[in-house]
């Protein structure tokens, strides 16, 4: 567990040196939404496609790992929705609050998921994790969208929603590479390798864009509404993630790498989701960073207990 730690504090620390600059007066307070806006139309698309086109799927068992996912991110959503007849009645969670809750609780970072898993594991590590981006990137956008328009302040016009899911550039990439691969010719080498660098810009630029988009000040308002998703996303879905996987026998090092996905915090891009359609995008930005802060400690715990299931 402690080499599991050390190996991932380098991912921590470009967090909290991308939260310092974003207070330092270095760079320009305008480059950051650039930064993200480059990160999502083409940083991460890119290191996606280039993932997934390269991935050797041939050693995993693919059916079982799509099917646990599945079966896991359905449970978090089940779950999720179920909570609220409590909440609302016992008012412990705010209805403007809930699609916040909803929203990082089965949401995941799956930058930092590269990241640590290029640190941590062997290529199909990383193969991996673009299969499990690859598979929930629609679904969870979808279920997200439904939720905030449920219980957000104003509603959405579907037929751009729609639109928006479907050109998603991590949806698109994700599906560009799939059909590279079914292709019977290899994909142009000049190209995969300018995208392989592309790629390597994107883990540390996007780290750093993670960690610029936290904001330490919300914490010292804790509520249940924070606190209910932080659990909620880093021991009740990895829990629910790994004993899926385990009953369908799942082990070994494929057992860690989908560990690792459920392990991660939320990603901050539902913070934009909340605030263009009417969520509490306030309680997102806050929970995303508590969620960020304690997954230090607690992706190293997953990730042993994992490793302990998966030799067993």
């Amino acid at each position: 567990m402690i080499a599991t730690f050390e190996s991932i504090l380098p991912i921590f620390l470009l967090i909290v040196a991308g939260n310092l600059l974003r207070h330092v007066p270095l760079v320009d307070a305008r480059a950051w939404p650039g930064l993200e806006q480059l990160g999502f139309w083409f940083l991460y698309p890119a290191l996606l496609f280039v993932t997934i086109v390269n991935a050797d799927f041939s050693a995993l068992n693919l059916d079982t790992l799509v099917i646990s996912l599945a079966a896991a991110i359905g449970a978090m959503i089940v779950l999720a929705l179920c909570l609220w007849p409590p909440l609302n009645a016992s008012g412990l969670v705010a209805r403007s609050e809930f699609s916040s809750v909803f929203q990082t609780t089965i949401r995941w970072n799956g930058f930092m998921a590269f990241a640590i898993a290029q640190k941590l594991f062997e290529p199909e590590g990383l193969a991996v994790v673009a299969l499990v981006m690859a598979a929930i990137i629609m679904p969870i956008n979808i279920a997200s969208i439904a939720v905030i328009v449920r219980f957000g302040s104003s509603r959405a016009d579907w037929g751009g929603v729609a639109r928006k899911t479907a050109t998603n550039p991590l949806v698109l990439a994700s599906l560009a590479a799939l059909i590279v691969r079914a292709q019977p010719y290899g994909f142009y080498e000049p190209f995969n390798q300018t995208l392989d660098l592309v790629g390597r810009a994107a883990l540390g630029m996007g780290l750093i864009a993670i960690g610029a988009g936290l904001r330490p000040a919300d914490l010292w308002q804790p509520r249940v509404a924070m606190w209910l998703p932080v659990v909620l996303k880093l021991a009740v879905y990895p829990a629910i993630l790994i004993g899926t996987a385990v009953a369908m026998g799942l082990s070994g090092p494929q057992l860690t790498y989908l560990a690792l996905c459920g392990a991660v915090p939320t990603a901050m891009n539902g913070y934009l989701l909340a605030r263009q359609m009417g969520g509490d995008a306030e309680l997102y930005a806050a929970v995303t960073t508590m969620q960020t802060i304690i997954s230090f400690f607690s992706i190293p715990a997953v990730l042993a207990i994992a490793a302990m299931l998966a030799g067993a």
